[in-house]
């Protein structure tokens, strides 16, 4: 009877957790990747369509990363674009984009449709959401269409689809 109290003693003690320091709490994290989307803008096209881009900001020190910060504007198409990549090319789920609002898009509506700010921001949000879970995903840090679609100006959209080797 004593030994089966000792061994329950022994498997319910407490692990010996060394204390955080206030160094270890602000220190920079092992390994992060922040990315954030702002500063949506609508524009018009030379034949006078409206459009919203938005800027997507991201910081990181994965080594998967060869560019550490980066700024892009994307508009909803390309989310569009890196998921249809994703879902083509890797092994992952893909989470859903935000919806594609067809009856804002229609004519002759009382407010802004999807020039609206309350409907832009919500879009914001929910980007911002999308491409934080596919690039948190280990499997999609190795897809080209992710760090193009992060890092470079333009996405071409010709490109050789592919895994990014760690160097």
């Amino acid at each position: 009877m004593m030994a089966e109290s000792d061994n329950t003693a022994e498997a319910t003690r407490r692990l010996n957790v060394k204390k955080q320091t206030l160094d270890d709490a602000y220190a920079i994290p092992a390994n992060f990747l922040e990315i954030d989307v702002v500063n949506p803008l609508t524009s018009m096209t030379a034949g006078k369509k409206r459009y919203t881009d938005y800027e997507v900001r991201m910081r990181t020190n994965l080594p998967v990363f060869k560019v550490k910060e980066s700024s892009v504007r994307r508009r909803y198409s390309d989310f569009e674009w890196l998921r249809n990549e994703l879902e083509r090319d890797s092994k992952i789920v893909v989470p859903p984009l935000p919806g594609k609002a067809w009856k804002r898009q229609m004519p002759f509506r009382s407010d802004d449709g999807i020039f609206d700010e309350n409907f832009i921001e919500e879009r914001r949000k929910g980007l911002e959401q999308f491409v934080n879970k596919i690039a948190g995903h280990p499997l999609a840090q190795n897809e080209r269409c992710l760090h193009m679609f992060l890092q470079e100006p333009t996405i071409d959209k010709n490109y050789v689809p592919g895994k990014i080797r760690n160097t």
